[in-house]
């Protein structure tokens, strides 16, 4: 039977991911903010193929950010899901989460204006790195709190780490090989692969 106390702590938890969920969606309106500025002085006369071309560089940044922060946001939600109560540790873990996922509006616009500098690529690529790291340690703490989730052992860093780790080899490979861009990337395309590979796995020593 649910205490009151318990009860309290249910809302306070639903309304922290409620709270998470708009924060991660005002985000992802900030990115296209100024792409939108860009069409204030565009008329019939001018070229909106050419200015796709002069602006490529902001959309592309866009695209790549915005797919970035949607597989954050899901990763996320995939870490909490089993959580029926609040838990201070994870709850400050999530704040941080949502302080990478508010910035990263910045080093985006970076990107489009200055996006070969180093500086640019390590202030990126960090803020990601440090917001996937966030889910992880969710992650390691629900494993060891299981009182405040359903009971369901769902709680496995690894996948997490991985993608740190693919993001930390796709900042070495940007910052080794300058005419790559932004293009390692897509490292970050190979986790559901490893996900899958570790969830296959522990089914598989499950089994045993």
């Amino acid at each position: 039977m649910t205490t009151e106390h318990e009860t309290v702590r249910e809302r306070d938890l639903d309304r922290l991911l409620t709270f998470v969920d708009a924060v991660v969606a005002i985000a992802i309106t900030l990115l296209v903010l100024p792409l939108v500025e860009l069409t204030s002085d565009v008329t019939e006369d001018d070229s909106v193929r050419e200015l796709l071309h002069t602006h490529s560089d902001q959309l592309w940044s866009f695209v790549l950010s915005f797919v970035v922060i949607a597989q954050l946001w899901s990763s996320q939600h995939h870490a909490v899901r089993r959580m029926l109560r609040a838990d201070p540790l994870v709850s400050r873990l999530l704040v941080v989460w949502m302080f990478t996922i508010v910035f990263l509006p910045f080093p985006t616009a970076l990107v489009a204006t200055a996006g070969q500098q180093a500086t640019t690529k390590v202030l990126y690529v960090g803020t990601i790195t440090v917001s996937t790291l966030c889910l992880a340690l969710v992650a390691v703490v629900l494993g060891r709190r299981p009182d405040v989730t359903d009971g369901v052992a769902d709680h496995d860093p690894r996948p997490a780490t991985i993608s740190a780790a693919l993001l930390l080899l796709a900042l070495g490979l940007m910052l080794a090989f300058p005419a790559a861009g932004y293009y390692p990337m897509f490292l970050l395309a190979l986790f559901p692969l490893f996900g899958r590979a570790v969830r296959i796995a522990r089914r598989a020593g499950a089994q045993r």
